[in-house]
């Protein structure tokens, strides 16, 4: 039972990880980022000892070459001089030091390979690791990318349709406004038929004879004689002037 209840307590928090995850990928990144720095400092501590190592053992081999070249000059100068027992027991001593810086070389060459590959696995894996985060990175910029792209395509799409909808409108709109254009028109053309232009006509020659009278009130005045022509409302042909009296 309880076993079950930590698995299902497991289960949420991993599932409450993982949701987290998914919204700040850049977050998780980062930590992969310091965990790497951490690992290389760790690996290259180890690789310091290595080399520590290979440089005690570097020491060791040039002691023991500087330690044969002497063997080698004791061991001819006693030869030369004659003493052959001193000179055996010097020979015998720079074989066993040959030896020994034999199997010391190779040890150097080991562990200097050793470090080499260590070295190369390193950077390999550092190498690595780095291109899966700039391609990570890369995949993240593409997916917000293309969210953003998704989202303007579906702000795009829901603006189509609205430009429809209102487009239908505007034009159920123009029609109502050219009916109520039309129906004003023909009212209006109904109003103008409807008028009657005889009154109109009664008026206009009741202001002509009133115009005409005015006019032969004047000339009565002024001692102008009006020829009956003008008196139809035409222009004055001529004025004469004779003993006092005006002629037009």
């Amino acid at each position: 039972m309880f076993r079950r209840i930590s698995n299902l307590v497991r289960g949420f928090f991993s599932l409450f990880i993982s949701g987290l995850e998914k919204k700040n990928p850049e977050a998780l990144i980062e930590v992969e980022k310091e965990n790497l720095r951490e690992q290389i400092a760790e690996y290259n501590k180890g690789l310091a000892a290595h080399a520590g190592l290979c440089e005690r053992m570097m020491t060791q081999v040039k002691k023991l070459e500087k330690q044969k070249d002497e063997l080698r000059a004791k061991t001819a100068a006693n030869l030369k001089a004659g003493n052959r027992d001193l000179a055996g027991q010097y020979a015998y001593q720079l074989k066993g030091l040959n030896s020994n810086l034999e199997e010391s070389r190779a040890q150097l060459e080991d562990a200097e390979k050793t470090y080499k590959e260590l070295i190369r696995s390193r950077d390999v894996a550092v190498k690595g690791a780095r291109e899966k985060i700039a391609a990570l990175q890369r995949d993240i910029t593409d997916m917000k990318m293309n969210k953003a792209m998704a989202e303007l395509n579906e702000m795009a799409s829901g603006m189509i349709s609205e430009i429809g909808g209102s487009g239908d409108t505007l034009d159920r709109l123009h029609e109502m406004v050219q009916d109520e254009s039309d129906k004003a028109a023909g009212r209006a053309r109904v109003a103008k038929d409807s008028i009657d232009t005889s009154e109109i006509d009664i008026m206009e020659g009741e202001q002509k004879a009133l115009e005409d009278m005015a006019l032969a009130d004047f000339a009565a005045e002024a001692g102008i004689v009006l020829d009956e022509g003008s008196q139809g409302g035409g222009k004055a042909d001529s004025v004469a002037v004779e003993g006092g009296e005006k002629t037009m």
